[in-house]
């Protein structure tokens, strides 16, 4: 993909639900699983060139419910398992805020929890992204709503949330996604096929 001086197109993933299995907050490695074909689907957008962006809110860390350094353990452990098939993210952007934390320093209403837009935005700055040409890519209807926000295109997944999401709280929104994906994989495809 040709990167212009309005910058490049990327795709922005969730986390919890689109990559690795919903588990309610991850406070133990174990539970951390990525989902069915994730690896091959970011590899098919790292050889297309398309940047791929994990966006996710972490407000676990926020109430205390697990340290920092778990986290770090998590998105290490995420990595290692991306690259064991072939695939890389090319940024990670975490909220780490709650209005409501237990932990003082996190303690904020910011613009960066989704479907605020801050993580976005702040990734658009650092990487040369074109927000209007990307994509969001998530299971809850406050990934859609941010990606939308910024003019990206937004994308539901049937896993995790996504199912439960789409029957009972899509119905009840203005907004709709551009598509609606069984998984991740199904949505490289639909967005391979406009990149082209």
């Amino acid at each position: 993909m040709k990167t212009d001086v309005h910058g490049r197109p990327a795709v922005f993933l969730d986390r919890d639900g689109t990559i690795n299995e919903q588990m309610g907050y991850i406070n133990h490695i174990s539970r951390f699983h990525l989902l069915p074909g994730v690896g091959a689907a970011i590899r098919r957008l790292n050889e297309h060139g398309l940047p791929v962006v994990v966006v996710t809110n972490q407000s676990g860390l926020a109430r205390g419910y697990f340290p920092e350094a778990l986290l770090d353990q998590v998105h290490d452990l995420m990595r290692e398992q991306l690259a064991a098939e072939g695939a890389r993210i090319d940024g990670l952007y975490i909220c780490p805020h709650h209005p409501e934390a237990k932990e003082k320093k996190f303690r904020l209403a910011c613009d960066c929890r989704k479907p605020r837009t801050g993580l976005l935005e702040q990734a658009a700055r650092e990487l040369d992204l074109d927000l209007a040409r990307s994509f969001m890519v998530g299971d809850r209807w406050s990934d859609l709503e941010c990606g939308a926000r910024v003019g990206a295109t937004p994308i539901l997944v049937l896993t995790g949330y996504g199912r439960g999401d789409h029957a009972h709280i899509g119905p009840t929104r203005e907004l709709q996604p551009a598509l609606v994906a069984e998984d991740l994989a199904a949505a490289v495809d639909w967005i391979l096929a406009r990149c082209r």
